[in-house]
């Protein structure tokens, strides 16, 4: 496999070994078992995830508001605030702008964050050029990357599932993009699928200059492309992404297959992060044609 899968050490197809996890999980429970695990082992004092407006009793209840599938960054110290967090809401969580306060505000020394590609990178970025992070940088314990081809504004979700849908969206139990379509579950078993090309033009535009699909710069990435449902493929990156992973392997925390023996495989990944590339080079060199004489970086080249 070639560069577009970024650099790691290993990959597998794994899932939670917990199944009190894997009951609410998107697949296999990946992020929430790996913080549970390294908050249990102290490798973190906390994780910033994605949380929502639910659980926060200072927001007005409006049903706008006050929803689950709208997210709100949290900073999760306790295995109960990883379980009601867990599962992909597919819009916007700016988790990186919790970073200064977990590490002032609630003082933890060592961060765990999840996040999107673009996310690692500006993680990685304030690492390297820590201006106005003052000692955040060497907080931050254990970076989890998720897949990711695009990305919501919560407005757009909104639209998708009352407009397309038509279901209401506290009604929604669970959303998911596979197979090329955008499949939404109803509490009460129904379930509708939105063809691809009715989601495009409700995607964040920034999401298309993006020339990274499995968040390469993150210490361990993961998503459900790959490994059969139920299961994630997950990439393990760095030097702190591999001691962990070995931890919570020796721990008995994950189930994993090897990934050459599950269908449909690396080559799906591959061809997703190929297209994704592909794909908004074409908009980098569109770009060109502004006026402003220079398009944007690809900074995996």
């Amino acid at each position: 496999m070639g560069a577009e899968l970024g650099k790691y050490k290993s990959v597998v197809a794994a899932r939670s070994a917990d199944k009190e996890i894997l009951k609410g999980a998107q697949d296999g429970g990946i992020v929430t078992s790996l913080f549970a695990y390294a908050l249990d082992e102290g490798i973190i004092d906390g994780a910033i995830v994605a949380g929502s407006y639910e659980e926060d009793p200072n927001v007005e209840s409006t049903a706008s508001q006050n929803h689950h599938w709208r997210p709100k960054p949290i900073v999760a110290t306790t295995k109960a605030e990883l379980l009601a967090a867990r599962g992909t809401k597919y819009n916007i969580s700016p988790n990186v702008s919790l970073i200064k306060e977990a590490t002032r505000s609630y003082g933890l020394d060592k961060v765990g964050i999840v996040g999107t590609p673009c996310q690692m990178q500006a993680v990685r970025k304030g690492q390297l050029y820590p201006f106005g992070w003052r000692d955040v940088e060497s907080s931050i314990a254990l970076a989890v990357g998720i897949f990711c081809m695009e990305n919501f504004p919560y407005q757009s979700i909104l639209q998708l599932v009352e407009d397309h849908a038509a279901m209401k969206l506290e009604s929604v139990k669970k959303m998911e993009i596979g197979k090329g379509k955008f499949w939404v579950y109803g509490k009460r078993g129904q379930v509708v699928q939105l063809p691809l090309k009715v989601t495009h033009k409700y995607e964040q535009p920034g999401c298309h200059v993006c020339m990274d699909y499995v968040a390469n710069l993150a210490d361990i990435s993961t998503g459900s492309v790959g490994s059969p449902d139920g299961w994630s493929t997950v990439f393990v990156r760095s030097k702190i992404g591999d001691s962990v992973w070995a931890k919570a392997m020796a721990a008995g925390v994950f189930e994993t297959q090897p990934i050459e023996k599950v269908k449909p495989g690396l080559e799906l990944v591959s061809k997703l992060a190929n297209e994704k590339i592909t794909k908004n080079k074409n908009t980098l060199e569109a770009r060109k044609t502004f006026g402003v004489g220079k398009a944007l970086r690809n900074p995996y080249i």
